[in-house]
């Protein structure tokens, strides 16, 4: 940990490297914990004391007392959607009002962003996305057009601006001729009452408040959404979100310098998974795919879909690890397969001219995996409270990513209990 820089937790697969946890056990290194990109479609389940929560927009070290949590200007946050997440854990004794502030520059998601999504989605046939309808690619879209609605204007001539925006949404979708608005006026009253209720939180400048919290010296954990895969510029385009998800997003999304970026964790599933459409190389049609999802039981936090399942993609990982700057692996799910005997990882690309390649091409859905095998350690994990106990198989694959991935494997998880967490 780094006095005075930011340290970056982003995952580098497609999402759902299992991100949430890992913040919380690290968050009692720190001060601060600020999420800097991505909406409610992204979830973060974590598990302690026998309880399950599911975080869509609220930073993780919220379960921390005493930490700054702080939703950053790079988010987009649906007003209706947080009231509901916030009043969850708010009855869970979490007193969020003292702990979290809001960016006056985060942009506002509005009912009609939502059907907007749908609308675009259904204009594509079966070139969707495969989008969770939650509104966020319109939203980002608003935001780059200069005509988005952000949480500091909640406090001058609001409905004003809301009317605006949402007479020129209809006017798209009449465009798109989209007819269908059933529960729309529902929704629209919950939002409204979601606005009265986030004026009863800090609204900040986060960017000079992150500054001067630096300069304080005090410890601040970036936390991103999605993974690296699903980044606009650099993951497997069109199929991705709408924003910045690699660690630069943290810079943009915070308003911090690229000189305060310290330590950058880059979390990865001992596996892969890919939620929604789009080219996933190492996906598994078989029996064993179906094995890795029940094992890990991969279906989605917020939307319970099944997740697409594969092997380890080396190629994949090495282009994140690469673009985003890491210093330090974190493995996790490695349980899922202690009952394999075979465990393969996919360690280059066959092109479609027969050529081999160890770099991340442009496209992928063409491309065929090149496999290495290595001997399963048909051992129970779970139960393993150091690395002395990891079976010598295990190490050996561990050793194997490492220097495949030129980077260390500093923290290994064996199950979904903050107490399963094996730093190295």
């Amino acid at each position: 940990m780094n006095t005075g820089k930011v340290d970056v937790l982003l995952g580098l697969q497609w999402g759902d490297e299992g991100k949430g946890k890992v913040v919380d056990v690290l968050t009692p290194r720190y001060d601060v914990v600020a999420r800097f990109q991505g909406g409610p479609n992204a979830g973060h389940t974590l598990e302690f004391e026998g309880q399950k929560y599911v975080l869509r927009s609220i930073p993780s070290g919220i379960f921390q007392g005493g930490k700054v949590n702080i939703i950053g200007n790079g988010v987009v946050l649906a007003p209706d959607l947080f009231m509901g997440e916030a009043k969850d854990l708010e009855k869970s004794g979490h007193p969020l009002k003292e702990r979290l502030h809001i960016s006056k520059k985060a942009h506002l998601i509005m009912p009609t962003h939502r059907i907007l999504d749908r609308a675009y989605e259904a204009a594509k046939g079966k070139d969707k996305v495969g989008t969770t309808g939650k509104g966020i690619g319109p939203t980002y879209t608003d935001k780059v057009s200069r005509n988005g609605l952000r949480v500091g204007d909640i406090l001058s001539d609001f409905e004003n601006k809301y009317a605006a925006d949402k007479e020129r949404h209809m006017k798209m979708l009449a465009a798109l001729g989209w007819t269908d608005f059933e529960g729309f006026e529902e929704t629209e009253k919950l939002w409204m009452e979601g606005i009265d209720y986030m004026k009863e939180f800090k609204f900040v400048d986060s960017e000079i408040e992150v500054n001067h919290l630096l300069r304080e010296n005090k410890h601040i954990l970036c936390e991103g959404a999605q993974g690296t895969m699903l980044d606009v510029d650099f993951g497997s385009y069109p199929f991705v979100t709408s924003s910045n998800t690699i660690c630069a997003g943290a810079c943009t999304g915070l308003g911090i310098g690229p000189n305060k970026v310290g330590n950058v964790y880059g979390i990865m599933k001992a596996y892969c998974t890919r939620v929604g459409s789009g080219p996933f190389p190492t996906e598994l049609f078989d029996e064993t795919g179906k094995t890795i999802r029940d094992l890990g039981h991969e279906y989605g936090a917020v939307t319970g879909r099944e997740r697409r399942c594969g092997w380890i993609d080396l190629v994949q990982l090495r282009y994140s690890v690469m673009v985003n700057g890491v210093t330090e692996l974190i493995m996790m799910k490695s349980d899922v397969l202690d009952s394999f005997d075979t465990i393969k990882a996919c360690v280059a690309y066959e092109l479609p001219d027969g050529s081999e390649t160890k770099d991340f091409p442009y496209e992928i859905d063409n491309v065929k995996p090149i496999y290495k095998e290595f001997p399963g350690w048909r051992k129970d994990m779970t139960k393993c409270k150091s690395q002395d106990e990891f079976p010598q198989a295990f190490r050996d694959y561990v050793a194997f990513l490492e220097d495949y991935l030129e980077t260390r494997i500093g923290i290994i998880s064996v199950g979904p209990d903050r107490e399963q967490t094996i730093v190295l």
